[in-house]
């Protein structure tokens, strides 16, 4: 799951950052709406959490143009003006969701996770594949019955593999989706973590790689 996260208030959004982060989301964030734009523009995001009174460009218009844009992005809109005619207009110009502030932090946690099991086509709570059960509200894995532990990168990454309809994944998806703004595109990140996935999940190997495609994950390999 990727987040952009838009707050003004520097220390706010980092701490917003910082927890979504903890939670193994991938998340970027701005502190103004004009940086939110651009970054609205240019990423598929799952998620925006838009501060609704942004300097230069405000949450208003900066949901008008997810609305109106190419992308699923679904909008929650935080603001201290939580009345009932600053929810419905809110609500009316596009936003998929409103919090007030203050706010508790796993309220904002449950209402992103939402937000984004809309954004995509709905996934069941638990995927296997491959003798490959995935937990995704438990955030376990397993492999025959055995217990896998996996780091939050890992446990991104399996779980973009065995997404239903999943065929080849890139690394290009993979960084998108995992990873946040700050990785480089170049690095070899992608595969140190398959690496170390395909270790984790043991013999027979069960990910394959596509040269030059990507990544997937065999139900039955020669």
């Amino acid at each position: 799951m990727r987040v952009l996260v838009v707050e003004d208030e520097r220390m706010l959004a980092d701490a917003i950052a910082k927890g979504l982060r903890a939670e193994g989301m991938a998340v970027d964030v701005c502190y103004d709406g004009d940086s939110a734009r651009l970054r609205l523009a240019a990423y598929d995001y799952d998620v925006a959490v838009l501060d609704r009174d942004l300097p230069r460009v405000g949450g208003d218009d900066l949901t008008r143009k997810v609305v109106a844009g190419p992308h699923s992005t679904r909008v929650l809109m935080l603001t201290v003006s939580s009345g009932v005619d600053d929810r419905v207009r809110g609500l009316s110009i596009g936003a998929d969701d409103y919090l007030g502030k203050p706010f508790a932090f796993s309220e904002l946690v449950a209402r992103v996770r939402a937000l984004a099991r809309r954004a995509a086509p709905a996934a069941p709570p638990v995927l296997e594949r491959a003798g490959i059960r995935l937990d995704t509200a438990g955030r376990q894995a397993f492999r025959g019955g055995r217990y896998v532990p996996l780091s939050k990168k890992e446990f991104g990454v399996l779980a973009e593999l065995l997404r239903p309809g999943a065929a080849v994944v890139s690394s290009e998806r993979l960084l998108e989706k995992v990873w946040d703004e700050h990785i480089d595109p170049a690095t070899n990140v992608v595969r140190v973590t398959m690496m170390t996935l395909r270790r984790k999940l043991g013999d027979p190997p069960v990910i394959e790689t596509v040269p030059g495609s990507g990544y997937v994950v065999r139900e039955d390999r020669p």
